[in-house]
This record gives C-alpha cells, sequence and structure tokens, in this order.
C-alpha cells in the first residue's frame, strides 16, 4: 500500500522564529524523501516472494521499511505540533502558556509542573545537539504516563506508547536557519508549539475521543491529492492546471507545476470567463490553504467543474512532481 503525501499540517508563513523557507525545504526535502523511499521498499517487498527470498534479504528490507515509516510518522507529528502563538511568553504556568487544561494536568501530575517538564524536555533536546534523532513527549498506553524520550533514530520507540509531541534534532530540521545555534532552534520550536493538537493528540491516545481525519477545508469543497491528480494529468488530454498562488507568492519565485497557467485570485472576476467550460479545473496554491480552496468554490459556483490539490504546489514537490520555469511573461 503506497503512503500518500500528507498536506504540510502548519502555517509555514505564520510561525515565530522559523523561517518559511526552512519549514519548506524541510517538509518538501526530507519529509517528501522519506515517503518516496517507503513507497519504494514497499514496491519492492510487493515483488518479494518472501517464502523463497533468503532470511537476511527479508530482515534488511524489513527494517528500512521500519525506519521509512517511522521517518514518515515523526516528520508528520513534528509539522502538526508547530502552529502555535509564537509571541506568546512560555512561563510554564498561567493563562499566557496558551496550554490546553488536560495537557497542562497531565504534565503536572508526571513531572510536577508544566516548567518542570520544559526544562527536562528542553535539556533532552540539547542533548541531541552534536547528534541526530527525536526528542519525544510519550503517552503510555499501558498506564496512562507520560514520558519524555530521546530516539536515536526513526524507529526507537517506548513499546506501546504514542508520541503526542514530537522535535525534530537532525540538522536539516534547522541549520537553513540557525546553523550550529541549536539552543536558538530549540527556543523557536518552543514558543511554536501548537498546544490544542498536542491536546488533541493526548485525548485521542488515551482512548477518551476518536481520531480526527487530518483534512484542509471542512471537506465539502471537492478536492484531489497530488497522486490523484498524477493519476489524471497523465490520462486526460484536456484539463485546465490553475496556479492561483498570491501575485507575492509567485513573484518571488522561478518555478511551476508543468502545464500549469498562473493567474492573479484577486483577478478572478476578470479571467475566470476565459475558461473553458468543457473542461475540469484543477486548482493549487502554495500549501492548499485558503487562496486555492477559495478560488475552487468561486470557480464552482460560475458553474466549473472545480477542485482544489490538497497540499497544493509544496505536496507536488515534497512527492516528487515535476517542476518547470514559469514563462517569461509570468516572470
Amino acid at each position: 500500500m503506497q503512503h500518500a503525501i500528507a498536506p504540510i499540517a502548519c502555517k509555514p508563513w505564520s510561525l515565530n522564529g522559523l523561517s518559511e523557507r526552512l519549514i519548506v525545504s524541510h517538509y518538501e526535502h526530507h519529509y517528501g524523501a522519506a515517503v518516496r523511499s517507503l513507497n519504494t521498499i514497499r514496491d519492492e517487498l510487493g515483488s518479494l516472494d518472501l517464502v523463497t527470498a533468503p532470511g537476511h534479504r527479508i530482515r534488511a528490507i524489513k527494517r528500512e521499511e521500519l525506519a521509512a515509516l517511522g521517518s514518515v510518522y515523526l516528520h508528520e507529528l513534528y509539522f502538526g505540533t508547530l502552529g502555535g502563538d509564537g509571541a506568546t511568553l512560555f512561563t510554564g504556568s498561567g493563562p499566557g502558556t496558551r496550554i490546553e487544561a488536560p495537557v497542562a494536568t497531565a504534565l503536572d501530575r508526571q513531572f510536577g509542573s508544566v516548567a518542570a517538564w520544559r526544562r527536562e524536555f528542553m535539556a533532552l533536546a540539547s542533548a541531541m545537539s552534536h547528534g541526530s534523532g527525536w526528542v519525544l513527549l510519550m503517552h503510555s498506553r499501558r498506564d496512562g504516563s507520560l514520558h519524555n524520550q530521546i530516539a536515536d533514530d526513526h524507529a526507537h520507540a517506548i513499546i506501546d506508547a504514542v508520541p503526542v509531541l514530537a522535535l525534530d534534532m537532525f540538522e536539516h530540521a534547522y541549520h537553513l536557519d540557525f546553523a550550529a545555534n541549536v539552543s536558538a532552534y530549540i527556543d523557536a520550536f518552543m514558543r511554536n508549539i501548537d498546544w490544542s493538537s498536542v491536546g488533541t493528540r493526548l485525548m485521542e491516545a488515551s482512548g477518551n475521543c476518536a481520531r480526527a481525519a487530518a483534512n484542509v477545508g471542512d471537506g465539502t469543497l471537492p478536492s484531489v491529492s497530488v497522486e490523484e491528480f498524477s493519476v489524471e494529468f497523465e490520462k486526460r488530454e484536456h484539463i485546465q492546471v490553475l496556479d492561483a498562488r498570491p501575485k507575492h507568492y509567485f513573484s518571488r519565485t522561478n518555478e511551476m507545476m508543468p502545464g500549469a497557467i498562473w493567474r492573479d485570485p484577486d483577478l478572478i472576476d476578470e479571467w475566470s470567463r476565459d475558461l473553458a467550460s468543457d473542461a475540469p479545473v484543477f486548482v493549487y496554491c502554495a500549501y492548499g490553504y485558503a487562496v486555492g480552496c477559495g478560488v475552487t468554490a468561486v470557480l464552482r459556483e460560475r458553474g466549473f467543474d472545480a477542485k482544489y490539490i490538497r497540499g497544493g504546489l509544496s505536496a507536488w514537490y515534497a512527492a516528487g512532481g515535476e517542476r518547470v520555469l514559469k514563462p517569461r511573461s509570468n516572470a
């Protein structure tokens, strides 16, 4: 079974102290590579006769699958952890922390206080400064306890425990912004934790709520994954692909999706009348958030068979999608 690229769970332009360039590079190149590696391994496994294959070969490829799967899941958790109010001072107590009450209660019970948990978690991260791996806050399903954990690789975890918060300490997670200043990266990460997401994961892990499907938008607007779009792109001769990134985004990049045409979303009243009414329209923006959804909704109101591409152009790149230079007329 192939693993689909998950749209980036945070809004890269909104983080405080973590640049959009850093987050997008991390997502497209490293998370994307992990997903592609996992799918390649699974293709190889699918073609392998497990009855006749040498045992050493089976063991090696299953270890590779476990590591790749761990990398994929931990990266998805990492991006889902980001998105909190980076401007809020983290004092460890009081309303300024913005920590969900169930999370604060659980941290108080396990570590004595939120501040004590924070000191321990950051100390573990600092201990990884000259190495690589993950720092995780784990929820044990066995007894409901919480544990801070260092994972030296992608497949190193407490048995029967669920990670609810993940800090990537591999160099690729911080080098573009911070070089060797790892402590500044750790501080920036702590300022940007989305505690509502952590709270939801803790509730799910403890069995107190059903797992919510990750989705951008309310689920009523027709959409396709980048994998589904790729199939449509290959098999259809007449489709329309719209690059709906805002002008300030589009103007600072040199690349776009092949076969796409850029249209300024602010001028949709002018250019929508030029679209063919008998061909489907696939709309993407930078990350699959409000702009792509909004353009798609307007086009559907005007009678077009329009769908937005979940995860936007960034998900397309993460999946290994082709990049082409934008036309000189759009430069």
